[in-house]
């Protein structure tokens, strides 16, 4: 089993962030045995999609290595490095531009509502965007990737293309990816809307709870956070109608590894003046260590260079064959 998974080193992680994908990630990490596999990267050539200036694409890309590692990634264990350390994803992602179909593209729905109404001044980087996200995958021959429900339609994508390159050319160069379903698998909402997902690109930094807050932002937060009047009942399906009440205890369920029905149990005719706290302290608890850890370790440069170096270093010994694969099978001699 090889595992990989990747994050845009877009600026600060929140909850959603390590709730829904990296304590998954460490959760892989540690449960894979001897002859199994996880890799992890930085997508700094996704990045470039959007415009950013050079020093914070730069600080963006130890600041997230640092918070993987402070969450839990073990560089030791993992292969934890960024794309533009190893050029065989750009050289395989132009190999499968040949490969991919406009067709296929246009049918990309993230590309539709990234673009929106812009779509002509959109960059061409973003409308090929899925076709890097293949070359990322195939390169490692992964046979599973974490996705959730925005990522299923490019790993679907990602098949499509392996599918298409092996049989054009009579090869067995790529392993077909499966999804990777974790066993539990949160969906954090946003403080303010249970409705909408916990996102950094939210205006109100309110509807967040950011991985570098302190102990006095998360608390202010949660008591904050929008919710109703009406207590607590027995179980979470009574729970029904009530988007922000539910994100609250899902969020609870989740940091104490128990069900959220086990959660209201617990709680059951308590009106959230009661609740808060709880969930507040568990919060603080929780993301604390995250923080001390990660602002002690964003300041060494030196050392996030050298864990990415060294991550790079084995990403490109496990990437060689397959890139040679491709250029073999496409008649490309170098």
């Amino acid at each position: 089993m090889r595992v990989l998974s990747g994050i845009q080193p877009t600026g600060n992680l929140h909850l959603g962030n390590y709730l829904g994908a990296i304590r998954n990630w460490v959760k892989m990490q540690d449960e894979m045995d001897a002859d199994s596999a996880c890799f992890f990267f930085l997508a700094d050539l996704h990045s470039i999609t959007v415009h950013e200036e050079r020093a914070t694409r730069m600080r963006n890309v130890r600041e997230m290595a640092a918070a993987l590692i402070a969450c839990g990634i073990d560089a030791d264990r993992s292969v934890l490095f960024n794309q533009a350390r190893v050029p065989a994803h750009a050289e395989l992602a132009w190999l499968l531009n040949g490969t991919a179909r406009i067709g296929w593209l246009n049918r990309m729905t993230q590309f539709k509502d990234k673009a929106g109404k812009n779509r002509e001044g959109a960059s061409i980087g973003l409308f090929v965007y899925p076709v890097l996200q293949a070359a990322d995958i195939l390169l490692y021959q992964a046979t599973h990737v974490p996705v959730g429900e925005d990522q299923k339609q490019h790993l679907e994508l990602t098949r499509d293309i392996a599918t298409k390159f092996n049989t054009d050319f009579g090869v067995e160069l790529f392993t077909l990816p499966d999804p990777y379903i974790p066993k539990e698998s949160a969906r954090i909402m946003s403080l303010r809307d249970g409705t909408a997902k916990m996102s950094k690109s939210d205006p109100s930094d309110m509807s967040r709870i950011n991985l570098t807050d302190d102990d006095d932002g998360i608390a202010q937060k949660v008591r904050k956070a929008k919710t109703d009047p009406e207590p607590l009942p027995e179980t979470a399906a009574a729970l029904e109608g009530r988007a922000e009440a539910l994100n609250l205890v899902g969020i609870y369920a989740t940091l104490t590894e128990q069900t959220p029905d086990a959660v209201c149990a617990s709680f059951a005719g308590k009106g959230f003046g009661a609740f808060k706290p709880a969930l507040a302290e568990v919060l603080v608890e929780t993301l604390r260590p995250i923080r001390q850890r990660f602002i002690a370790l964003k300041e060494d440069e030196a050392a996030l260079d050298a864990i990415l170096d060294k991550g790079a270093e084995k990403a490109r010994a496990v990437a060689a064959p397959t890139l040679d694969g491709a250029y073999e099978a496409l008649g490309l001699m170098r």
